[in-house]
């Protein structure tokens, strides 16, 4: 893969040729219809964008119509696909510049007095091989199906929003080692996401290599609030190969590597909190 579930926005306008013709997947508006196309083939949501798209109780993407003119020939596009259930591609920007996508996604309701459309994601197994209509079931279990898949990629816009602030904030480096793969990256957090105070924000964030990901995890290695690295005691004793001590060892009492902004350094009450867990540990 050339690249993993975050698209650039160039990627997708430059689109795919078909029949002699580019059809783009995005464009200047949130729905997007080509040219060549009798119909639209994407929705977009944008952070801070002029439409407030958001996800309801139900787990459902009530998504804004276009204007305030429910038969706008952008509203009408999307409504006429709900009768003949043909999906579209919704992609939500997480980063200027930067989308994840989910398909099949289906228009499955309105209301025109909120100026809005229902949208329902679902898995791609739910498409015929052979044609664009959806594979039928129970309604409720069709429901069912469809209110998780879309909770879930709720839970993935956050996930991956997350991860991209925090590889942006520390210039997609590891901020122990400065390794700089993305893909041997991640965004960890200083307080667990199951925990009241672990927000995906920033600063509840530092970017680290998937062995210092792992070792901060599992209290092998410690950050104290004043961003000093600090090894487990058992940890520095032990002799092992050129693995441990160059790359864990060696870490002991250097800074971490800081995001230039203040206001995206990590937390230090978060710290104080996750390298108190560290010394108990230790």
């Amino acid at each position: 893969m050339v690249y993993d579930d975050v698209l650039p926005r160039k990627v997708l306008e430059q689109g795919f040729p078909f029949q002699g013709e580019r059809i783009t997947l995005v464009g200047p508006r949130g729905i997007w219809k080509p040219k060549s196309m009798t119909l639209p083939i994407s929705i977009t949501s944008i952070v801070n964008g002029p439409y407030e798209d958001r996800m309801e109780g139900d787990n459902f993407l009530q998504y804004q119509f276009r204007g305030t003119d429910p038969h706008h020939p952008d509203n009408a596009g999307l409504r006429e696909l709900m009768p003949q259930k043909i999906p579209l591609i919704y992609f939500f920007n997480i980063e200027p510049g930067k989308y994840i996508a989910s398909w099949p996604a289906y228009i499955q309701g309105e209301d025109r007095e909120g100026l809005s459309f229902t949208v329902a994601l679902d898995s791609a197994s739910s498409i015929h091989h052979e044609g664009k209509l959806p594979v039928t079931g129970e309604p409720e279990m069709e429901y069912g199906r469809r209110a998780y898949i879309t909770g879930e990629f709720k839970i993935r816009i956050h996930q991956r929003s997350f991860r991209e602030k925090v590889m942006r904030a520390y210039r997609e480096q590891c901020s122990l080692c400065q390794l700089r793969h993305p893909e041997l990256l991640d965004a960890a957090h200083i307080i667990p996401d199951n925990d009241p105070m672990g927000h995906p924000v920033i600063t509840n964030g530092i970017a680290l290599c998937k062995i210092h990901h792992a070792a901060f995890d599992k209290n092998i290695l410690g950050i104290d609030p004043d961003y000093t690295v600090h090894i487990r005691q058992d940890i520095l004793e032990e002799i092992d190969g050129p693995m441990l001590k160059h790359g864990i060892q060696s870490l002991q009492g250097n800074q971490i590597h800081l995001p230039n902004k203040k206001s995206e350094r990590p937390d230090r009450e978060r710290l104080e909190i996750r390298f108190g867990q560290f010394r108990e540990a230790g």
